[in-house]
Order: structure tokens, then C-alpha cells, then sequence
């Protein structure tokens, strides 16, 4: 089955899936976020194959979602670093690990619990809210899109 690019798509959600929607790159991204900078720290913490991986760093680099900076310890290798925009996928891996967690794990099954690092206390359910501040039901959430340029 050919992929259907979506770069153009009006729906945000669409394309940032064209970007990062396949879970090698979120994976990538989860690892960055946990201190992992190295090609080989990578490809160790993954299990990814050398061609795989490469391929998507090259791609979170090309999109600014990370940089490639010399290592912060002077050795001779490379380091691959979040950007303030590769930092701005905190809530979504956040949010999609609290769905996670809260669906695909057995009752009692140990899985991975994100705290906050002063008190060691997990994270809130991350919620929508509207601008005043009211926390938002499905049925309270609704898409406006956008006329198109040729209508």
C-alpha cells in the first residue's frame, strides 16, 4: 500500500502525523527527551537498524525537531539534540503514554510512571481546556476548516 502524504493537508493533526507519525521517529524523539544524544546510544536503547535509524534522524534534523551539535564531551563524535520544537512533543508522548497506560495495560501490570522530579508524584491525566480555563467533554470540542482558496 502506498503511503498518502498529508504535508498539505489542512488538518494540523494530519500533518504532524506526516512528519512524525511512524513510531521509530516518536521513539527517537521519547529517547532524546530521557538524555539519549549518540547514533550508537540510540541504535542500543531502540534495537533500530543502522539505515532505519539514520534515515529518521536525518529527517528530525531536516525539520528542526533536532540539531546535530559536537559532543559535550569533546570527543570527536556527534550528538543529536532536541530543538525548542522537538521539546514541544513533551505533551504529546505524555499524552499518548497516559492512554497507554491507561488501555493497553492489565490491571497490576508494571509499566513506565512519568512523575514530576521535585515531588516524584505522577503526572495529572493531561486535559483539555477551553481559553477560560473550563475543562472540555468530546462533545464540547468541534474542527472549523477552513474554506479553500479556490472555493
Amino acid at each position: 500500500m502506498k503511503r498518502t502524504r498529508l504535508e498539505n493537508t489542512p488538518c494540523p493533526a494530519g500533518r504532524a502525523l506526516d512528519l512524525i507519525g511512524d513510531w521509530w521517529t516518536l521513539l527517537i524523539v521519547r529517547d532524546a527527551m530521557h538524555g539519549v544524544s549518540r547514533f550508537s546510544e540510540f541504535q542500543r536503547s531502540l534495537g533500530a537498524a543502522k539505515n532505519i535509524l539514520s534515515t529518521r534522524l536525518k529527517a528530525l534534523v531536516a525539520e528542526g525537531i533536532m540539531k546535530v551539535e559536537p559532543a559535550a564531551d569533546g570527543s570527536a563524535y556527534q550528538e543529536y539534540v532536541l530543538t525548542e520544537k522537538g521539546h514541544a512533543l513533551r505533551p504529546v508522548l505524555i499524552a499518548l503514554g497516559q492512554w497507554g497506560s491507561e488501555y493497553l495495560f492489565e490491571e497490576g501490570e508494571a509499566c513506565t510512571l512519568m512523575v514530576d522530579t521535585k515531588n516524584r508524584q505522577p503526572l495529572r491525566k493531561i486535559e483539555l481546556r477551553a481559553q477560560d480555563g473550563r475543562i472540555l467533554e468530546d462533545n464540547e470540542i468541534t474542527a472549523i476548516v477552513p474554506k479553500s482558496h479556490t472555493d
